[in-house]
């Protein structure tokens, strides 16, 4: 353990599983104490579990992202266990593959329910805490995509791009925002990533992952842990003079 986040207190959203779960995990390692929130009450208690029994801090807490006032009372929660956080990760979300002329009753819940989690999602969760951010000068870190810049070449939701283009925009609204306050906001974007969200999509069509392997120069998709080291380093006084953008984490997927 190098320590990087001695003394700092960590909110991981979507931390049940998948990046979250990995995040986690590998802030607790550095040191940092952890609040794991999830949907997914269950699943929250058990990156809280492996936490612990790895000899790190965590209180896991059942979160809806889409409730405002949930979310208000969750930081509340949040600072009342642990303290106040100085780190924030913004990483549920929910992807489809849904054409827009797809049905249209379908299209319409993929919209709703997409912009519900992973946009409004993040300005519910980051309004709930900014003042414990502020007053430790925080680090918050939006999970967005390849998606942030392109509609990727394979059948998707246009929810899910606009979504993760509009995670980036708050991401550098925000940094000019409240980079007066100490407080330093940026994103991630990963690119195809292994984990429960997507399994079922890359069971079934393989086709889909050829595509994305066929544009990814590292050759491989990724897993949950190759997102930790750029969260680390954006968490961390490594990054102490990064604000306002976005480390990609795709194999070179936007090189080519």
């Amino acid at each position: 353990m190098t320590a990087l986040l001695q003394n700092h207190v960590a909110a991981v959203t979507g931390a049940g599983s998948g990046i979250g779960r990995a995040i986690a995990l590998g802030f607790a390692r550095e040191g940092a104490q952890i609040a794991t929130l999830d949907i997914d009450a269950e699943a929250a208690a058990k990156t809280a579990v492996e936490i612990r029994d790895a000899g790190g801090k965590a209180q896991d807490f059942a979160l809806d992202v889409t409730d405002h006032a949930a979310c208000r009372a969750a930081a509340a929660k949040v600072s009342e266990k642990l303290g106040a956080i100085s780190i924030l990760v913004n990483n549920a979300g929910i992807n489809r593959r849904n054409a827009f002329v797809a049905d249209a009753e379908a299209v319409l819940k993929d919209w709703q329910d997409i912009t519900a989690i992973n946009l409004d999602g993040v300005f519910n969760v980051t309004h709930a805490f900014i003042a414990q951010l502020r007053a430790n000068r925080g680090r918050i870190i939006n999970i967005g995509s390849i998606q942030s810049f392109v509609h990727v070449r394979t059948p998707n939701s246009v929810a899910y791009t606009t979504s993760k283009h509009g995670v980036l925009g708050f991401t550098r609204a925000l940094a000019a925002e409240l980079g007066k306050d100490g407080v330093r906001v940026n994103a991630i974007g990963p690119g195809l990533i292994e984990t429960p969200l997507n399994a079922q999509a890359r069971a079934n069509n393989p086709d889909l992952v050829k595509t994305f392997m066929d544009h990814t120069p590292l050759g491989r998709p990724g897993k949950p842990e190759d997102i930790v080291g750029p969260a680390v380093f954006l968490a961390s006084d490594l990054s102490a003079y990064v604000t306002g953008t976005i480390v990609m984490a795709d194999g070179g997927y936007r090189a080519i």
